[in-house]
């Protein structure tokens, strides 16, 4: 070791801690270089324990400008010298420019990130060459010296963005340490990195819905049905209603009208006789569930404003047929006075105009007839804005308006007609009364786009507009929105409840493909992989233009997705049938429900067959037909070379074509000059003489080319043709003599290259021939396979025919069994004595009456369609509502469900839901099953009603990252994070895998260019994968269903499988938007009244500041409550080993149960844990001291890899009270922790901050303060959920870390103390 004078014997060691593993040593006297026996780092003393030199040293006097000593080289570790430590030399010491904080900086790094403040920072190059220059220079200064200066720093300046600096460090330079060293890393606490994890992750998932009752109206009946609303809106209350009803006392009377209906219609014209900043009428929005009534909401709403002398309203609908629910809901409120117009069956002229006459009432107009004009130009919009006029202040009702969601599309996209539809006519009647009303309208902020009166963006918000709100949303994730809805109803411009499903049933029903369907599914995919190398070759040697071949493959792959889910419903048709039978059997009536009804194959089946056929058309058949027949790529027709006589022919007619054109052309310029001559001018005078005409007519011809008159002399003239043109209108030009007999290209084409141009002509007859007879194989082949009916009409002839089965679709004919029984029939849907508008109205009549108890419903027959079995109907039967497809959009799956569970029923329905073993079906079918169960609208303010979406949502950030890691997988170019399904862990048969997985992915053409590899790869497939694909998670779900069932399942399970651990790791790093979780502890307490931080002019709602205190801990002396619950009766811990002991005995535990220590010392301590077998073998329950039950259970594994079964349970109770004790006041990190006292992790006694009430207003305010955190997890939007223990408060808001509370509070300039 090398070092200064010899120690004196008194001399003490100095204690430093090693810049490595942070361990205390104790560094000799004398020494200043080191290495660690522990963690074998090399270091050296800090400059402030430097040893001061001796004075009887011979060395010269130090300089003025002061340095410290360059450091020697590293000595070599000798034995018997006493342990030590120090600092880094490996690295410089240097301030941050903002915050000050010393940084450790490594040579060559010239830029990076400020890890305290996050700023972008550079080495100043130039001062640090000064600062090396003077320090390898200087000698150390004694200590009983004047005090010296250090010399100036290379300061860290601020860059802004797109700066770089190269840094020129002098090779090999030894830096001084000329600043306290900065504090080394602290030690790893792997508990604390676990508890960390599990405490970003959120709390536990509590209850999701509460019991609804209006909270502060009590007028009128309860609801005939359970109704509930979500938890977390159920912590918000609404405004003092102080809006009184006109029609009450009528309600009174007539008790049409449920009180939470009649909250809603107070609330809306309470919110109605406000006007927003930008000076239009604030809007009110019904997002009540699928069932509750607010079709008879919106007639009151009509009602309250007719008697107030608003006359005049506009409905606008999904459905022509709602007309008639609009006129019986009137009717039930007690409003027969009051017209309903539709729209459609108007002229375009005035409404009220004497030929029309409306004067007042109700438009009733759809939202296609919204769009719609006439031929003259005149729009719906514009008679409606006229009909209101500008001053218009009456009801403008969008019923069922997420038609109108994609008014901001995604990217790339553009904005739809009824978007921007729905946005202009709010735009126009400024004062008009605006009511939303959808179950579905807020499933994501995107869809909010045409709410502009809500007032959520604009002027004197914290959003400038739209887009800048839509930006804040979706980076606060899945509870930025809840927040959205809980904002709403704060402000009391939103409702939303949802029926309760208690009491029905829900089922999921395996309908595996049998042997024959499974052959015909397997022979599909076989033909669609050679289809597709067919049109690959034709385009390649037939499609004339790329427009072309990109339109064929367009309709290829569309016609492909469409073809294999017609195959996946048809699968399911014979468990439909039965189910079905099964109902009629238990006195119980059926609904089927489909997307799809195949209504255009069968009418392009019935136009080539006509309207009598021996079977059912098969759509899939029909679909391929039209796809190959329509566009297989064809050569030129051979019919543009004529051949023999009829070249001849050809040629006559040119000839005589072209001795007309030149008499005419002649005729035309001298009918020109006479036009513009006056008959007493010398400048033309045309000859009476014929011969003189004949001679004129001789000297001029007209080219045959350009068409412009030319002397004879100065044109070419065909001996073949005749036909006169110039000679640089041909193409070549012609440069040549003009002789007499010159001929035309064609015509030396004809006359001279006979022979040549016969055989072109016969190859191209013969290539056309050979690709005519390709296309009518192709098409033989399709009429061969065996494929299956119109599942729509396999279902209604097999449960006995349309007498039987009412149909409320939107198609306007079917195919009928024939009365003798031989071959189907095409006839219209409707009767003679009802009319096709009508025919779904009577179809629903005839199923509510109970004369047929089969209904079959289709997405655009059903909307708004009720047939629930109601009180008032004569068919009282319960539901069986069976699901033949269901749809992949969730918004649309909750609308068809509404249709069977609806209020006022004598019964709930029963949900049987199909699916087939292909392509995830079954997955997504649980999954809906279980969030209905739950009472899970997705577009309720919490997420969690039900299981998160985010398990289907495939489509997400999450689910693009595991198709990546898949196909990087497949192509080698990456390993799988799991084995492949059916793979074990040997590379073989990984490796034939992939090769089934590339054989697949190339027959749907996900993989392009697929080449089979020579040399030691002999028969591997290679290819490529475009970009774009690589992260489309829907064209890989629409193609999987193209591939046989067994690799389509292993590909789908392989997928989900990734996507499951891309999850987990999200959740482990604490990224994953869990939306609003819950706070657990046992003891929560509001430490001090709550703070009014904000408050909303319009509505008079606040945003409030809470504080709680929270106690996590489980003492050593009371057993946790969850414990108790599930081993024995209340007792104390420490009798906890002996029922351990008891439980296993019994069979009930496992021996890995226990009492646990963790195997590394953390600060001379280690962690207690209480583990034991949770509901999956080989998974364990956590409790902790100071935090009690861990959230996630933890793998036997892991458990043994950190911690050692421990059987003293007096060495346990020690630990365990000491850790409970220590973690009152101090987290996990220990006090040299670098947030300080702000830090929870671990912590038992914890303070939270929770901002609820109103949140948009101050979002601006909380992202700033937020954003300057140094946690990770500090800086997201984070919605919890709290209940107190002393007094049941639910309190549903923004976490605000401790240390942002200061900033929150000074950005919002003002805090007022709740008045009690």
């Amino acid at each position: 070791m090398a070092g200064g004078s010899s120690p004196s014997p008194s001399a003490a060691p100095v204690q430093v801690r090693c810049a490595g593993c942070r361990g205390v040593l104790a560094v000799g006297p004398g020494m200043t270089e080191f290495i660690c026996p522990k963690c074998r780092m090399a270091q050296r003393l800090p400059p402030q324990l430097m040893p001061k030199p001796s004075s009887s040293s011979s060395s010269p006097p130090p300089p003025k400008s002061p340095a410290k000593p360059a450091l020697p080289p590293l000595p070599q570790p000798r034995r018997g010298a006493p342990p030590a430590q120090g600092v880094d030399p490996t690295k410089i010491q240097l301030p941050c420019a903002r915050c000050q904080a010393v940084l450790n900086v490594p040579h060559g790094l010239a830029r990076f990130n400020c890890p305290q403040c996050g700023v972008d920072l550079a080495v100043d190059h130039a001062k640090l060459q000064n600062f090396l220059a003077s320090s390898n220079s200087a000698a150390p200064a004694p200590a009983s010296g004047p005090t010296t200066q250090a010399p100036p720093l290379p300061f860290l300046p601020m860059l802004p963005p797109g700066v770089a600096q190269s840094l020129q460090l002098v090779p090999a330079a030894t830096i001084p340490m000329v600043l306290p060293a900065a504090e080394p890393p602290e030690e790893i606490n792997e508990v604390a990195i676990d508890v960390e994890r599990e405490e970003d992750e959120g709390g536990t998932v509590g209850e999701t819905f509460t019991d609804y009752r209006p909270p502060k109206l009590s007028l009128g009946l309860s609801h005939p049905d359970p109704v509930v609303e979500t938890s977390s809106l159920s912590a918000v209350q609404p405004p003092e209603p102080t809006y009184n009803l006109t029609i009450m006392d009528e309600l009174d009377e007539t008790r049409a009208l449920s009180s939470l209906q009649i909250e809603t219609i107070v609330y809306a014209c309470q919110r109605h006789l406000h006007h927003l900043p930008t000076g239009d009428r604030a809007g009110f929005f019904i997002g009540d569930g699928a069932g509750v009534g607010k079709g008879r909401t919106i007639a009151g709403l009509i009602w309250e404003n007719w008697q107030q002398g608003r006359h005049k309203a506009v409905w606008v609908s999904v459905g022509s047929d709602l007309k008639y629910d609009a006129r019986r809901d009137l009717d039930d409120v007690g409003a027969m006075c009051v017209q309903v117009h539709p729209l459609n069956k108007l002229p375009y002229s005035k409404l009220d105009s004497k030929a029309i006459g409306i004067k007042n009432g109700i438009i009733f107009v759809t939202y296609s007839s919204l769009i719609a004009s006439s031929e003259r130009g005149r729009s719906r919009l514009q008679q409606l804005v006229q009909w209101c006029g500008h001053e218009f202040d009456g009801l403008l009702v969008f019923d069922e308006c997420h038609k109108a969601k994609n008014l901001i599309p995604d990217a790339g996209s553009q904005p739809t007609r009824t978007g921007k539809a729905v946005l202009e006519i709010q735009e126009k009647l400024h004062e008009a009364r605006v009511v939303y009303c959808s179950a579905t309208g807020a499933s994501e902020p995107r869809n909010l786009g045409y709410m502009v009166r809500l007032g959520l963006w604009g002027d004197e918000t914290s959003f400038q507009n739209f887009p800048q709100f839509l930006g804040a949303l979706e980076k606060g994730g899945v509870g930025a929105l809840e927040l959205v809805a809980m904002d709403m109803k704060a402000r009391g411009m939103y409702v939303c409840r949802t029926l309760s499903y208690k009491g029905a049933d829900f089922d999921i029903v395996e309908a595996p493909l049998e042997e024959r369907m499974m052959n015909m599914y397997r022979k599909a995919t076989e033909f669609w992989a050679e289809l597709r190398l067919d049109l690959l070759s034709a385009c390649e040697f037939f499609a004339e233009e790329k427009g072309n071949s990109n339109q064929i493959w367009r309709l290829y792959w569309a016609s492909h997705q469409r073809f294999f889910r017609h195959m996946c419903m048809s699968a399911k048709v014979p468990a439909v049938v039965r189910l079905a039978k099964e109902a009629l059997a238990e006195s119980k009536c059926v609904v089927i429900g489909l997307q799809s009804t195949g209504e255009a194959r069968t009418e392009e089946a019935v136009t080539k067959y006509g309207v009598e056929m021996e079977d059912f058309v098969s759509g899939p058949r029909e679909l391929l037909l039209k796809l190959v027949e329509e566009n297989y790529p064809l050569p030129p027709k051979p019919d543009s070379f004529q051949q023999g006589e009829e070249k001849v022919t050809e040629i006559q007619r040119k000839r005589h074509s072209a001795l007309d054109i030149s008499f005419k052309g002649r005729v035309r310029k001298v009918a020109k000059m006479e036009d513009v001559s006056d008959d007493d001018t010398d400048d033309y005078s045309p000859s009476d003489s014929d011969h003189e005409s004949t001679e004129s007519d001789e000297e001029f011809h007209m080219c045959q080319i350009c068409n412009t008159e030319e002397e004879k002399s100065l044109l070419l003239h065909c001996s073949g043709c005749c036909r006169h043109v110039h000679p640089n209108c041909l193409t070549p030009p012609w440069t040549g003599m003009m002789t007499d007999d010159w001929s035309c290209y064609t015509c030396k084409m004809v006359e001279g290259e006979e022979e040549e141009q016969d055989a072109h002509v016969a190859d191209f007859s013969k290539r056309y021939d050979t690709a005519v007879e390709k296309k009518l194989k192709i098409l033989d082949v399709i009429r061969s396979l065996d494929l299956p009916n119109n599942p729509l009409d396999d279902i209604i002839d097999q449960l006995g025919g349309p007498d039987n089965v009412a149909e409320i679709t939107g198609r306007r004919g079917m195919l009928i069994r024939a009365s003798d029984g031989k071959g189907v029939v095409y006839q219209a849907r409707n009767a003679k004595e009802v009319s096709m508008e009508m025919i779904n109205m009577h179809e629903k009549k005839q199923f509510m009456d109970g004369n047929k108890l089969i209904a079959i419903i289709s997405e655009a027959g059903s909307a708004g369609v009720s047939l629930h079995a109601d009180r008032r109907a004569k068919n009282q039967r319960r539901r069986v509502h069976i699901t033949l497809e269901l749809p992949w959009s969730a918004d649309r799956a909750i609308q068809q469900f509404g249709r069977t569970h609806r209020s006022n029923q004598t019964s709930a329905p029963q949900y049987r839901l199909l699916f087939t073993n292909l392509g995830g079906e079954k997955r997504f079918a649980s999954i809906v099953a279980k969030r209905l169960e739950s009472l899970g609208a997705l577009t309720q303010g919490d997420r969690r009603a039900g299981p998160s979406l985010s398990a289907f949502n495939y489509d997400s950030n999450y689910g693009k990252k595991a198709l990546t890691m898949m196909y990087r997988g497949i192509m080698e170019q990456d390993s799988f994070p799991v084995v492949p399904p059916g793979c074990s862990d040997n590379q073989v048969s990984i490796e034939e895998f992939i090769n089934e997985a590339k054989t697949a992915l190339v027959s749907v053409g996900i993989i392009r260019d697929a080449v089979v590899c020579n040399g030691k790869d002999a028969g591997k497939l290679s290819g490529r994968i475009v970009d774009s694909d690589m992260h489309d998670v829907a064209r890989f779900l629409n193609r999987l269903l193209g591939l046989a069932p067994s690799i389509q399942n292993r590909l789908f399970d392989l997928f989900t499988s990734i996507l499951d651990v891309v999850v987990h790791n999200a959740r482990i790093e604490g990224q994953l938007d869990s939306g609003i979780v819950d706070i657990k502890a046992k003891n929560v307490e509001m430490k001090e009244s709550p703070k009014t931080v904000h408050t909303d002019s319009l509505s008079g709602a606040s945003t409030v500041l809470f504080t709680f205190t929270i106690d996590r801990g489980v003492t050593w002396e009371v057993q946790p409550k969850f414990v108790v619950n599930l081993f024995f009766p209340p007792l104390h811990v420490k009798l906890a080993k002996a029922m351990l002991d008891e439980r296993q005995k019994d069979g009930a535990g496992s021996s890995n149960d226990g009492f646990y220590e963790s195997k590394r010392e953390w600060m001379g301590r280690r962690h207690f844990t209480l583990a034991f077998e949770g509901s999956t073998e080989g998974m364990y329950k956590i409790i902790r001291p100071a935090i009690g039950e861990a959230l996630r259970e933890m793998p036997l594994t892991e458990l043994k890899s950190k911690y050692r079964k421990v059987s003293s349970i007096d060495k346990v109770s020690k630990g365990w009270q000491a850790e409970y004790d220590a973690s009152s006041k101090q987290c996990m990190h220990g006090s040299k922790c670098k947030i300080g006292s702000y830090c929870t992790v671990g912590r038992r006694l914890q303070e939270v901050n929770i901002l609820g009430g109103l949140i948009l207003p101050v979002w601006g305010t909380i992202e700033k303060a937020l954003a300057m955190q140094i946690r990770q997890i500090h800086k997201r939007i984070r919605v919890v959920r709290l209940v107190t223990t002393n007094d049941n408060q639910r309190i549903v808001g923004l976490l605000i870390p401790n240390s942002a509370v200061e900033s929150v509070l000074t950005g919002l300039q003002w805090v007022q103390g709740i008045d009690d």
